[in-house]
C-alpha cells in the first residue's frame, strides 16, 4: 500500500491526541488554573461539540480549495491553538485554543480518510481507510497516557508543546510526500442528512453516540476515580492509562475478528452487553487494585471492538451511502464523547465520580436498545418488501 497513506495515518494520531488528553491531566489543569474538575472536564464536551459540526461543514465551505493546501493551512491553524493551550493563563484562552483545535483536526480526519482513499489502489481503498481509522482510534487511547507521563513530569502544558512540535513535524512530511490533490465534488450537507430518514439507519448511528456517552461518562474522568478509589498516585495513573490504551488498540483487532466470524449484527449485540455488565462492575471491581485492573482491561478492550462491526454494519446497511455513514458515523461518536463528558461533569458536581460509571451504564443499555431497534427495522423493512412483492403478484 502507497506509504504516503500512513503519513496522513500518522497524521491523524498527532491531531486526534488532543481531544481527551485533558483527560489525564484534569487535576493539574484545574489546579494551576483554579477552576473545578467538572469545568475541565467541558473543555472535552466543548472540542468534541466543534469536532462533530466542524468536519461536514467546513468539508462543504472548501470544496473548491486544493486538498494538499488546505491540510496544511488546516495543520497552521492546529498549531496556533496548541500554542495558545500550552501558553493558557486562563479558562477562557484555553477554551479559544479548543475551539481551533478542533476544528482544524475535523478538517484534517475527514481530508485524510478522501485522500487515502484517492492514493490507493482500487482493491486497498477500504484497507486504506482502515489505516486512517486506526491513527484516529489509535490517538484517542494513547494520547492520554502519553499526555499523563509528560503532564506528570514537566507539567500540564507539557503535552500540548510535544503535539505542537509533532504538528510541526507532520507539516513537513505533507509538504515533501503528499501530492497535490484537486479537489472531488462535494457531496451537499442535505444529501448527507438525507440518509438519516432510513429508521434502521438513525438507530445504527445512535448506538456510537449512546455507547460512547456511557464510556465517556467515566472515561473522561478516569483519573479522580482511581485517585478517589484506589488512591494512586501519578506512576501508577500513568501505568493505569497504558495498559487501557494497549487493550483498547487490542480490542480494536478483536471487534473485526468477532465480525469477520459472527456477523456483524451478533457482534454488535454482544459488545454492547458484556460492556454494559463490566462498566456496572467497575466502581465494585475497586475493592482491589488488581481486581480494578482486570476489570478495566477488558473494559477498555470492549470500549472500541465495537468500531469494526458498527462501521460493518452501517456499510452493509446503506451501501449506496457508505462513505457519507462513515462520515456522519465520526461526528456521531465525537457527539457521545461530548455529552459522555458533560453529564460525568453533572455527576461529579452534584454527587460523586463513584457513582460515573453506574450513570454512564444507563446509556450503554439504551445503546442495546438502539442496537436491537435497528436490525429489527431491518427485519420489518424485508417483511414489508415481501408483503409488497406478494401483493404486486
Amino acid at each position: 500500500m502507497n506509504f504516503k497513506i500512513y503519513i496522513l495515518a500518522i497524521a491523524c494520531f498527532v491531531t486526534g491526541m488532543v481531544e481527551l488528553i485533558v483527560g489525564g491531566i484534569l487535576d493539574l489543569i484545574s489546579r494551576d488554573l483554579h477552576i473545578s474538575l467538572s469545568t475541565v472536564g467541558q473543555l472535552i464536551t466543548l472540542y468534541s461539540i466543534i469536532f462533530a459540526l466542524s468536519g461536514p461543514l467546513l468539508l462543504t465551505a472548501t470544496a473548491r480549495m486544493e486538498r494538499k493546501r488546505l491540510y496544511q493551512y488546516a495543520l497552521l491553524v492546529f498549531i496556533i491553538g496548541n500554542v495558545l493551550s500550552s501558553l493558557s493563563p486562563n479558562f477562557m484562552i484555553m477554551v479559544i485554543a479548543r475551539i481551533l483545535s478542533a476544528a482544524s483536526s475535523a478538517l484534517i480526519t475527514v481530508m485524510s480518510i478522501t485522500m487515502a482513499s484517492r492514493m490507493a489502489e482500487e482493491q486497498y481503498k477500504a484497507r486504506a481507510i482502515g489505516v486512517i481509522f486506526m491513527g484516529v482510534s489509535g490517538s484517542l487511547v494513547l494520547g492520554v497516557p502519553f499526555g499523563m507521563m509528560l503532564g506528570n513530569a514537566f507539567g500540564w502544558r507539557a503535552p500540548f508543546i510535544m503535539i505542537t512540535a509533532l504538528s510541526i513535524l507532520s507539516l513537513i512530511a505533507i509538504q515533501i510526500f503528499i501530492p497535490k490533490t484537486q479537489p472531488e465534488a462535494a457531496i451537499p450537507l442535505r444529501q448527507q442528512l438525507a440518509s438519516l430518514k432510513n429508521g434502521k439507519i438513525i438507530f445504527g448511528q445512535l448506538i456510537s453516540v449512546l455507547m460512547l456517552t456511557g464510556h465517556l461518562t467515566l472515561y473522561a474522568y478516569l483519573t479522580p476515580f482511581l485517585q478517589d478509589t484506589l488512591h494512586l498516585g501519578a506512576s501508577a495513573l500513568s501505568l493505569f492509562y497504558l495498559i487501557f490504551g494497549i487493550a483498547a488498540v487490542m480490542g480494536g483487532g478483536l471487534g473485526g475478528w468477532v465480525t469477520d466470524k459472527f456477523g456483524a449484527e451478533k457482534s454488535i449485540l454482544a459488545i454492547v452487553s458484556i460492556f454494559a455488565v463490566v462498566m456496572f462492575l467497575m466502581p465494585l471491581s475497586t475493592v482491589s487494585v488488581y481486581v480494578c485492573l482486570i476489570v478495566m482491561i477488558v473494559w477498555s478492550a470492549l470500549s472500541w471492538s465495537i468500531s469494526p462491526s458498527l462501521q460493518s454494519y452501517l456499510i452493509k446497511s446503506a451501501p449506496e451511502s457508505a462513505n457519507i455513514q462513515q462520515s456522519l458515523n465520526s461526528s456521531a461518536s465525537h457527539i457521545g464523547i461530548a455529552l459522555g463528558s458533560a453529564i460525568g461533569g453533572i455527576v461529579i458536581e452534584n454527587s460523586s465520580v463513584y457513582y460515573n460509571g453506574w450513570v454512564g451504564v444507563i446509556f450503554v443499555v439504551l445503546a442495546l436498545g438502539s442496537a436491537l431497534m435497528s436490525i429489527k427495522w431491518k427485519a420489518r423493512s424485508k417483511k414489508s418488501d415481501a408483503a409488497a412483492a406478494h401483493t404486486l403478484q
